[in-house]
C-alpha cells in the first residue's frame, strides 16, 4: 500500500492526481502547506472528487499549515510518495531534499527553470537515490501514442528524414490559453503564475512536453546524453500582452503583484511566456514552439501540433477547428500511396488486440486515421495515468533504464535554451518549414 503527500499544491495539476481512486493507493492523503487560497482551491478539488455522485473517491485531507511544512513533511514521513505542482521556483531543491529523505517524488513539469537548478537534477537523479519523474501526461494521449508506433513501422514510416536544406525533420507546436475550463469550472491561477522568477517562463514549461516526446518517440528505450547527443542552434523569448481587466479574471484579484511590476507598461502586464528553439537530437532536427493566448476562442481549445518527416511517409498531429478540435493523426506518403495504405491496414491487424476499432480513410493526399471514441482520454485524465505508472514502478522498484539520464538532458537543453533566449531578439524564430 502506498501513502500520497502532497507538498504546497499550488497548481490545479496537484489535485488531478486525486482525481481516481486506486487499489494500491491509501485514501488517506497528507497535505503540507501554506495557508492560503492556493491550498483552499486544492482541498475544494479533492472534496469535489469525494462528493461526485458518479464514482466518488473516498480521501481523507490531513492537513499541515505553516511556513516549516518542508522540514515537517519531512520529519514526519506520513506517507512514501510526495507529489509536486506548485510554485516552480523551489521545485528542484525541494525534489533533493525529499529524495535525500527517502521519499520518492512525483512532481509536476517543470522541474528546472535555469541552469541554477541544473547541479540539484544531477544529484537527484543518481542511481542510489529513491525514484522521481515528472508528470508527462502527453505520453498518455492516443494520438501520440499511434503517431509514436507508426514511426517504429519501415513499411510505414520508413526513417527518419533529414532534409539537405536543413529545416526540422520534427516540428512541434502547442497553443495554450491563460483562461481557460478545467473539471467543468472557469481555471483560477494564483497571481505568482505570472511571475516568470517564480513559475518559470514559456520556454522551459511546456516546452518539457515537447521536448519529451520527440526523444521518447525517435530514440525508445535509449538514452539520450546532453553533451554527447544534443546541439542547440538558436533559441527565443517573447511575451502575450496581459491587460489589467482580464488579469482580474484569470486570477480573481484586484491588481498585478509588486513582484511582476518591472514587466509592467501602463495597465497591460508583458508576460513572456512564449518560446521556441531549434536544436539537434543525435544529428535530426527539431523546432519547438510554445504560445501562450489570452482566452480560448468560441468552442476552441488548447491545440497540438506535432509533424514528423519519414523516408516513406511523415506523421501529422493537427487539432482545430475542422475537427472540433478533436486531435487528428493523418500519413502522408511520400510515394507508393497504395502500398503506405496497405501497409497501415497490416497494423491494425497487428494492433487489434490493444486498439480494436482503427480504421483509415483518404483524404486528398493523405490517410485519416480514425480512432474509437474509447481510446481517447482527457487531459484531466492522464494525471492519473501517470501516478499508476509511476506506483506500479513503485512497486517493481525501479524507473525504466533511461528516464533518469533522459531527465538530466531534457532539463538541461531547457535551460541552455532560456540562456540563450535571454541574449536574443525578443521575437519568434522563422522558419520555412511547418
Amino acid at each position: 500500500m502506498h501513502t500520497l503527500v502532497i507538498l504546497n499544491p499550488g497548481h490545479f495539476h496537484a489535485g488531478l492526481v486525486l482525481r481516481e481512486p486506486h487499489p494500491v493507493l491509501s485514501d488517506q492523503i497528507y497535505i503540507y502547506a501554506e495557508k492560503g487560497p492556493d491550498l483552499d482551491r486544492f482541498l475544494a478539488m479533492g472534496k469535489s472528487f469525494n462528493r461526485r455522485e458518479k464514482d466518488p473517491t473516498r480521501w481523507e485531507m490531513h492537513v499541515y499549515t505553516g511556513s516549516d511544512y518542508l522540514n515537517r513533511c519531512i520529519e514526519e514521513k506520513s506517507g512514501d510518495t510526495v507529489v509536486l505542482a506548485g510554485k516552480s521556483h523551489t521545485r528542484m531543491a525541494d525534489i533533493d531534499a525529499l529524495n535525500r529523505s527517502g521519499f520518492s517524488v512525483l512532481g509536476d513539469k517543470p522541474w528546472v527553470i535555469s541552469e541554477s537548478g541544473l547541479p540539484g537534477l544531477e544529484s537527484a537523479m543518481a542511481a542510489d537515490r529513491p525514484l522521481s519523474l515528472d508528470i508527462m501526461t502527453e505520453r498518455y494521449e492516443i494520438t501520440t501514442l499511434l503517431q509514436k508506433m507508426f514511426i517504429a513501422q519501415p513499411d510505414v514510416f520508413g526513417d527518419i528524414r533529414i532534409d539537405p536544406d536543413g529545416t526540422p525533420s520534427v516540428i512541434k507546436k502547442s497553443v495554450h490559453h491563460l483562461y481557460k475550463t478545467v473539471n467543468n469550472a472557469p481555471l483560477i491561477r494564483p497571481p505568482w503564475f505570472f511571475d516568470i522568477r517564480v513559475q518559470g517562463e514559456g520556454i522551459v514549461d511546456v516546452t518539457t512536453h515537447l521536448v519529451d516526446m520527440t526523444h521518447w518517440m525517435l530514440f525508445p528505450g535509449q538514452k539520450i546524453h546532453y553533451e554527447k547527443d544534443i546541439a542547440l542552434s538558436d533559441a527565443r523569448r517573447w511575451t502575450t500582452s496581459v491587460p489589467l481587466d482580464t488579469f482580474k479574471k484569470i486570477t480573481q484579484t484586484d491588481r498585478f503583484p509588486a513582484a511582476v511590476a518591472d514587466h509592467i507598461e501602463g495597465d497591460i502586464l508583458n508576460y513572456f511566456c512564449n518560446g521556441g528553439f531549434l536544436y539537434r537530437v543525435r544529428n535530426v532536427p527539431v523546432y519547438i514552439q510554445v504560445l501562450w493566448n489570452l482566452e480560448i476562442p468560441e468552442g476552441g481549445g488548447d491545440t497540438h501540433y506535432s509533424y514528423m518527416k519519414g523516408t516513406r511517409s511523415d506523421l501529422l498531429l493537427r487539432q482545430g477547428p475542422e475537427s472540433g478540435f478533436l486531435v487528428e493523426l493523418l500519413i502522408i506518403p511520400k510515394n507508393d500511396f497504395e502500398s503506405v495504405e496497405k501497409a497501415v491496414r497490416r497494423c491494425f491487424e497487428k494492433w487489434s488486440g490493444t486498439y480494436p476499432g482503427l480504421s483509415v480513410t483518404r483524404e486528398n493526399n493523405k490517410l485519416l486515421i480514425h480512432i474509437p471514441d474509447r481510446f481517447r482520454t482527457t487531459h484531466e485524465e492522464h494525471f492519473c495515468q501517470v501516478r499508476n505508472a509511476f506506483l506500479q514502478y513503485m512497486d517493481t522498484g525501479s524507473l525504466p533504464p533511461e528516464e533518469r539520464t533522459n531527465l538530466i538532458s531534457k532539463y538541461t537543453l531547457l535551460a541552455e535554451a532560456r540562456k540563450q533566449a535571454l541574449a536574443s531578439p525578443f521575437e519568434p524564430l522563422q522558419l520555412s518549414a511547418g
